[in-house]
């Protein structure tokens, strides 16, 4: 995509012992838009994304966010400078309501004076009311979080990786445990993120992919096999035998 470069990983590999996770991995982002990641089960992609919010070290290679180094930036450097992560089990609040999982998140941009003075839920409504009518949860505001469906806690998370105002917004499988239904409405409201931030997103679900992503980057046993349109993805050699092989 044309834009600005939002994220350059150059030569990352990571291992576990003897397991290679990710071996001379290059990924480009550039722009706003939906960058998919795709590739059979053990390929590397969920630790790519852990690798890229730091939640995982690099044992060689570079990261690159905004044209600033953050290969030893911390995960919450990383946060700050504007890279959001959720994670494939939703990571909601279940004891709290809705609501507050929401308020929370904006919370934590604020500074400490503002909490301390309780100023901040009455100045915050509007924004809070706004994130769960985005996300088709306003009638869920006074629920328990833990109450949701499966399906509606996936959205609950993102429109809470989403209160941080993020340039860059990672998905781990966020249609995974979805209906039909829900998949349909999660591809809705991805797509209409993409005009607040770039997007690269773990999935499964081939058809979900190429019906939303602009670009796609295939892993295998941690190598990028390719990157592309979904056009380009398809004609990638031996993409079908890697799926047959490993999924």
């Amino acid at each position: 995509m044309n834009g600005a470069t939002i994220l350059d990983v150059r030569g990352v590999s990571k291992s576990f012992g003897a397991l290679k996770a990710l071996t001379g991995v290059d990924l480009l982002i550039q722009g706003a838009g939906l960058h998919g990641l795709i590739g059979p089960n053990g390929s590397g992609k969920s630790t790519l994304l852990k690798v890229i919010a730091g939640a995982h070290s690099v044992d060689s290679g570079s990261i690159a966010f905004k044209g600033r180094d953050i290969t030893k930036a911390t995960p919450y450097q990383r946060a700050r400078a504007g890279i959001s992560l959720k994670f494939q089990t939703p990571q909601v609040l279940p004891l709290l309501p809705v609501y507050d999982n929401i308020l929370l998140a904006f919370q934590a941009r604020e500074r400490p004076w503002a909490l301390m003075r309780s100023i901040s839920r009455r100045t915050m409504h509007q924004d809070v009311m706004a994130a769960l009518e985005r996300f088709h949860l306003a009638d869920r505001a006074d629920r328990l979080a833990g109450e949701l469906s499966h399906g509606e806690q996936q959205w609950l998370e993102i429109a809470t990786a989403l209160a941080c105002k993020p340039r860059l917004l990672l998905l781990d499988e966020p249609t995974g445990g979805m209906s039909p239904a829900e998949r349909r409405v999660t591809g809705r409201l991805l797509q209409a993120i993409k005009s607040d931030c770039a997007l690269l997103i773990v999935e499964h679900d081939l058809d979900f992919v190429r019906e939303i992503c602009d670009l796609i980057t295939v892993l295998n046993e941690g190598h990028v096999l390719g990157t592309g349109t979904v056009a380009e993805v398809q004609d990638l050699p031996n993409l079908k035998e890697v799926y047959t092989a490993r999924v």
